[in-house]
């Protein structure tokens, strides 16, 4: 059996745990309920041996005084602790893990019988004994977490916020396997804040604030007290009925603080006349303006007389060369029709377009005036033949130029 007598620890000025005085017996599961802060995990550190402050106070297993000892004497006397936040080898493996909770003296010798206990106890970690723990969900890393402390073969399981970080369903399968673990002869003191699920499988729990035992009871009793439904479990023992308060008379107000009344028609009388012009028939509008007489068609519009012609300029006077053949004239005519008619081709410069013709309005024709006759096609191929005869008198003529000489020049 494990007693706690008066046990204290301080870290510098601050009193983390004053006076504490706990039991556990074998087969038992002993439940620490407290806020944050009162000092629970320092308790399971102090029993374990591995407290940061000062510790004060008796220790003794089976009449053994731990005080004072080395953590791992303690596990061999037979105290094993599962600390907050699991503490596995995450790069080792399943076995690896649960071989190393068989270090201890006492365990070394019946170290096969332990794993197979474990395996049985928690079935999964036999299924994934190779795999690696950092793997595993957080779940199945508290399993190791517990068997490996099992592996020293305790007397006293300690273990700190064991569902920290676990999802509902997996609480649930905790605690199933403390029940278990119970059953085994080992004696449980679990720190839990899920007090509901906590209670439901413990024998007997200790109620701890600000670093004092206030209050131990059997769980069944714990569930029922009132005070701890209201701190721990979120409901509250029955209040007496509240009293109805008594209800004052209204004051009189003045005659000259009242508002006095505004004029005009009052809200109901607005309702009843807006009811009644709704209710009413409507009123005959005025007569609509006759529609306007339809226009008569607008006369023909006589056509715009055609443009004047444009004068065309005098050519200028150039000299006749021998022979009777204008020069001038004829490289005058050839180069106009080579920009009109051969659009610049073989010149080198893009032509210069000729000027948008303008559009005459035709004239609003009634409805009934005969169509014009169609305007014939011009023909083209009388064209390209007129093409040809200039390309020829401009050849016939340059020719002239380069064999001509002037009077009196040496041949």
């Amino acid at each position: 059996m494990l007693e706690v007598q008066g046990l204290t620890v301080a870290y510098g000025q601050h009193q983390a745990l004053t006076g504490a005085t706990v039991r556990v017996g074998k087969g038992e599961i002993v439940v620490i309920l407290g806020a944050n802060g009162a000092g629970k995990s320092s308790l399971l550190k102090a029993v374990s041996g591995i407290s940061e402050g000062r510790v004060g106070g008796s220790v003794t297993l089976d009449g053994i005084d731990l005080a004072g000892k080395p953590p791992h004497r303690i596990v061999e006397e037979g105290i094993a602790l599962v600390p907050e936040g699991r503490g596995v080898f995450p790069d080792l493996s399943v076995e690896e893990n649960l071989t190393l909770g068989s270090y201890a003296r006492r365990a070394r010798d019946e170290e096969a019988a332990s794993l197979e206990n474990v395996y049985g106890l928690f079935p999964k970690l036999r299924e994934r004994r190779r795999q690696v723990v950092r793997t595993m969900s957080g779940g199945e890393q508290q399993m190791v977490a517990i068997g490996r402390a099992m592996m020293s073969n305790p007397q006293i399981l300690t273990l700190d916020e064991p569902s920290l970080g676990l999802s509902p369903l997996l609480c649930k399968d905790l605690f199933q396997s403390l029940k278990k673990v119970r059953a085994t002869g080992i004696g449980i003191l679990l720190v839990e804040q899920n007090a509901k699920q906590s209670l439901a499988i413990a024998d007997r729990g200790y109620l701890l604030e600000n670093g004092r035992i206030v209050h131990e009871a059997p769980a069944a009793a714990l569930i029922r007290d009132p005070a701890v439904q209201k701190a721990y479990l979120g409901g509250g023992g029955k209040s007496a009925p509240a009293m109805p308060r008594p209800t004052a008379a209204p004051t009189p107000v003045p005659e000259a603080a009242r508002r006095p009344a505004p004029a005009g028609p009052s809200p109901a009388e607005i309702a009843a006349q807006a009811v009644a012009r709704v209710a009413a028939p409507p009123r005959p509008g005025p007569a609509a303006p006759p529609p306007p007489p339809p226009r008569a068609p607008e006369p023909p519009r006589p056509a715009a007389p055609p443009p004047p012609p444009r004068p065309v300029a005098a050519p200028v006077a150039t000299r006749p060369a021998p022979g009777g053949i204008d020069i001038g004239a004829l490289v005058s005519k050839a180069a106009t029709t080579s920009r009109a008619g051969l659009n610049g081709r073989g010149t080198g410069r893009t032509p210069t377009p000729p000027p948008a013709p303008r559009i005459t309005p035709a004239p609003d024709l009634p409805r009934s005036a005969p169509s014009l006759p169609p305007t014939p096609m011009p023909d083209l191929a009388a064209t390209g033949d007129r093409l040809k005869s200039i390309l020829a008198e401009i050849e016939e003529a340059a020719a002239r130029a380069r064999a001509y000489r002037p009077p009196g020049s040496r041949s």
